[in-house]
């Protein structure tokens, strides 16, 4: 009897039914510009950002390394998802505070077991986090927090400016309800 082997494709809805089960309120940002990779979801939580790599049975490690650096430099938590076959190694290939799920197919279900818990990231940078932000987030984030709207500068003055205004704690929570409320039918 041959193991069926699951794919990404395979995974994505599955892994989504789960963590929102798991957390309640989240929200997936699939397939995200993260630095010089791209993380394959993105993770809003209330107070947090989680990236999310995905190595199904048919992948390989090969791009992880970069993949990890870029993705310490964006989220407060991170997950590796890997396929049964990956489940053994995964720990060597990621850091310490970088939570692993394996998934596997038990009975033609797709089914999910936390190795191990993600923790604190020591190496996300917040301005990382807030470039995710369209101008018109920055822009509501400057007037619920009664600032100037500084409407002819960047993204990234504006950032610095509400990093210098703003404790990390709130500026944290107002990103991710700025990503909860994001509408795709607009662009920026």
């Amino acid at each position: 009897m041959t193991k069926e082997v699951l794919l990404d494709a395979d995974i994505r809805e599955p892994l989504f039914e789960y963590l929102e089960t798991y957390y309640g309120k989240v929200r997936f940002l699939e397939e995200k510009v993260t630095g010089k990779a791209r993380a394959d979801v993105v993770m809003v939580l209330p107070d947090r950002l989680c990236g999310i790599e995905i190595k199904s049975d048919a992948d390989t490690y090969t791009r992880l390394a970069a993949q990890v650096r870029n993705y310490d430099r964006y989220y407060d938590e991170n997950y590796l998802v890997v396929g049964s076959t990956h489940a053994l190694h995964a720990a060597e290939h990621v850091p310490e505070y970088w939570g692993i799920i394996s998934v596997e197919l038990i009975r033609g279900r797709v089914d999910f077991y936390r190795v191990r818990e993600a923790g604190q990231n020591p190496k996300v940078r917040l301005e990382n986090k807030m470039s995710l932000l369209w101008k018109t987030e920055f822009a509501h984030i400057l007037a619920i927090n009664k600032l100037p709207k500084y409407a002819q500068k960047s993204k990234r003055f504006i950032a610095e400016k509400l990093m210098a205004k703003i404790p990390a704690e709130i500026l944290n929570e107002q990103i991710s309800e700025e990503l909860f409320e994001r509408d795709y039918t607009i662009y920026d």
